[in-house]
């Protein structure tokens, strides 16, 4: 062996024990034999509801309400912060996501999106958990429109009040 062989094989080892240990990198070969297995996660944002479903096998794209997801979300801030929990775990092209949306704004379906895709690859792989923890992908934003109150014309504005 030479000496430049020898260097190709330190930095290969080294480049592994990185890659395996903080990118997360997923073995494929351990999902072949999954057949249709998929893996799912529900976000919720205010009154959005996204069911995800994270597929092993098939073309790797993403799929909302059965169309493209650059064409259901048609504003570039949108498309990724649906994107962000697969970039943050570098899983982009690894799964066919298919997603079901609905109820909510635009904005809320992305945001509910986000939260279902990154609670399915939890799923997927337990170690995923800490990092999308701190990203705070995982935490369901309870924050909810106020109901109307009788007697006012909104939850909290009065009618005008006049003295006389």
């Amino acid at each position: 062996m030479t000496k430049e062989e020898e260097k190709i094989e330190e930095v290969e080892e080294v480049t592994s024990l990185i890659i395996d240990d903080d990118d997360f990198v997923i073995n494929e070969d351990d999902f072949k034999d999954l057949g249709d297995k998929y893996f799912e996660g529900i976000g919720r944002r205010k009154t959005s509801v996204a069911r995800v479903r994270l597929y092993t096998k098939g073309d790797k794209d993403i799929v909302v309400n059965e169309v493209d997801y650059k064409e259901y979300f048609k504003i570039a801030d949108h498309q990724s912060i649906i994107l962000d929990s697969l970039e943050k775990m570098k899983s982009m092209g690894r799964f066919r996501v298919v997603i079901t949306v609905k109820g909510g704004g635009v904005h809320s379906q992305a945001e509910a999106i986000r939260h279902g895709i990154a609670r399915a690859l939890v799923v997927f792989n337990p170690d995923y958990r800490k990092r999308l923890r701190k990203a705070n992908f995982l935490t369901r934003d309870s924050r909810m429109k106020e109901r109307k109150k009788f007697g006012l014309k909104r939850a909290r504005k009065a009618p005008q009040w006049s003295k006389r």
